[in-house]
């Protein structure tokens, strides 16, 4: 038992590797702020267009979103990070990640989001048309925030991938809160900042996943 806790939960290596770990934390917060933010709007984009049945919108858009969807964002982001030099562009790793979970996440965020707004009878549009507002009005007003409303817990699930998604930013060298921990691996020969940076990871998370489940006996409840 001593050695699997020297091995593990060593406190003096924890300790040690604790400021190159707030490093990795606070690069993971910001790309949090700039990957859940960018994916939302996308994905209203996305949820919004898909209300046009025109097949010039609507065959392009579902090919655009089956394809982030079902393309590994591992993959995307190693592309991006190693593709963009070759055009000319060059942003960093952050800029690179940051393009590539807006693409990925707006996918997922719009398919939540275009399942609201399907969740609306068509009447209350007619209705809110009825009253002088616009189309755009009618979907600011009206229809989005019942959607989102209707679709609160799914739109928090995803968003609880997507910040457990941001560890895999590693493999493009950024330096979050995973990638600190493994170089304060190497240096340490003890995998203890492996599992300093899942207990933060773990204390950030909880406090969503109990939302998520409160979400989601509420909305339960309401059927």
């Amino acid at each position: 038992m001593e050695e699997f806790l020297f091995t593990f939960f060593n406190i003096e290596v924890m300790r040690a590797a604790s400021p190159i770990l707030l490093q990795g934390l606070w690069m993971t917060l910001l790309l949090i702020l700039a990957a859940v933010p960018l994916g939302l709007a996308g994905g209203v984009v996305l949820a919004v267009l898909s209300v046009f049945r025109h097949p010039m919108i609507r065959w392009p858009l579902i090919a655009w979103v089956d394809f982030f969807r079902a393309f590994p964002p591992l993959v995307l982001l190693v592309f991006i990070y190693a593709g963009l030099p070759f055009a000319g562009i060059e942003i960093g790793a952050f800029g690179c990640v940051a393009i590539g979970f807006f693409l990925n996440t707006s996918s997922y965020y719009g398919e939540i989001l275009r399942a609201g707004i399907e969740s609306i009878p068509r009447g209350q549009v007619e209705a809110a048309r009825s009253t002088g507002l616009s189309a755009t009005q009618t979907m600011g007003y009206v229809i989005l925030p019942q959607a989102v409303r209707n679709v609160l817990p799914d739109l928090v699930s995803n968003t609880l991938e997507v910040v457990k998604l941001t560890s895999i930013a590693s493999v493009v060298a950024l330096p979050e809160l995973l990638f600190q921990a493994r170089q304060a691996q190497s240096v340490t020969y003890n995998p203890s900042p492996i599992v300093a940076a899942a207990i933060v990871y773990f204390l950030m998370l909880w406090p969503v996943v109990r939302l998520l489940s409160r979400l989601e006996h509420k909305a339960v409840a309401r059927r």
